[in-house]
């Protein structure tokens, strides 16, 4: 009996020692896990350097593209001065709107003047393109708001189509409200032949209501290239030879059309010398490249321009069609 009493003593004994050891790992492991994080917890230390990194970084404006949305240029309004010197810091971004508007002599400017669409041969329109314009104190603006955080500004670009009706087209030629007729020496022919080309040039331009025609625009460079011939041409007050010679014939003829419209110039310039075949004052000199001749049609119709080269004469019309009549006019 003493032994069975004693053999279960032991047996409670061991029993215990285990439960005691299990509680003391249990503890032990607890205890060691609190002092450890996960993996993904741990953070990397910041140092001072990148800290002060991120405080001394300068602002920047980014100017983009709204075509591309690509930063086109990026500028330091701190560099700039725009801190120190407002004024100052003003005008270079005048600069650079205008620079970016009209183009420098290496690079060409956003703004792009309207060429108008045209009727073909078989009746077929042939497409031209907007009037694109920068708008530069609107980017001024958005710049220098921009300069107090720094972030991106996008370029402000107006686009305006030609406007006319589709349906328009095939009633356009219904009524003559102008017409103006120069004459010119048939024995001079290569002047002549860039008389007739130039007239082509703009026979059957849709001018729709607020359109801008350019003559430059319409007509392409005076080169041999595209058929002009080298005839006389006033330059400084003095007649010598030039590619495209006698193309002036054209303009001024058909400015002295428009004239009969309501029409406002937007560019116009007269010759250094008197010509002969429009009344002094009358004429409208061009030059590709530098001298336009560009108007806008301010009425609410729109109209189609006719040009008719003759053996001696030039006869450059103005139509519309019935429903415009007395509107255009």
């Amino acid at each position: 009996m003493k032994r069975w009493i004693v053999a279960l003593v032991i047996l409670c004994l061991v029993g215990l020692a285990g439960c005691l050891e299990k509680t003391v790992n249990e503890e032990l492991e607890t205890s060691n896990n609190e002092g450890k994080q996960p993996v993904d917890e741990v953070k990397t230390p910041v140092t001072y350097e990148e800290e002060a990194e991120k405080e001394t970084k300068p602002l920047v404006v980014n100017i983009v593209d709204p075509n591309t949305l690509e930063i086109i240029k990026t500028l330091s309004p701190t560099n700039l001065g725009y801190e120190t010197d407002v004024e100052t810091y003003k005008k270079e971004i005048e600069k650079l709107a205008y620079e970016l508007a009209r183009g420098t002599e290496t690079e060409a400017g956003y703004d792009t003047r309207m060429v108008l669409d045209k009727i073909d041969e078989n009746g077929q329109i042939i497409k031209g393109s907007p009037r694109i314009i920068l708008k530069e104190s609107e980017l001024v603006t958005r710049i220098i708001d921009a300069s107090i955080t720094g972030k991106d500004v996008e370029i402000p670009l107006y686009v305006t189509e030609s406007n006319y009706n589709i349906e328009d087209i095939l009633r356009l030629e219904e009524v003559i409200i102008a017409s103006y007729t120069t004459y010119f020496n048939p024995s001079d022919v290569n002047r002549n032949k860039n008389i007739e080309i130039s007239a082509k040039a703009i026979n059957n331009v849709i001018v729709g209501s607020r359109d801008y025609f350019s003559f430059n625009e319409i007509t392409g460079p005076r080169d041999e290239k595209n058929g002009y011939q080298p005839a006389p041409e006033i330059i400084n007050k003095k007649l010598v030879m030039g590619i495209g010679g006698g193309v002036c014939q054209t303009s001024s003829t058909l400015f002295n059309v428009v004239d009969q419209l309501w029409v406002t110039y937007v560019e116009r310039h007269h010759h250094s010398l008197d010509i002969g075949y429009v009344p002094k004052g009358r004429d409208a000199t061009v030059s590709y490249g530098a001298l336009d001749f560009r108007f806008q049609n301010t009425s609410d119709a729109p109209f189609l321009i006719k040009a008719v080269y003759g053996n001696d004469f030039l006869t450059i019309e103005v139509r519309t069609s019935k429903e415009y009549e007395g509107i255009a006019d």
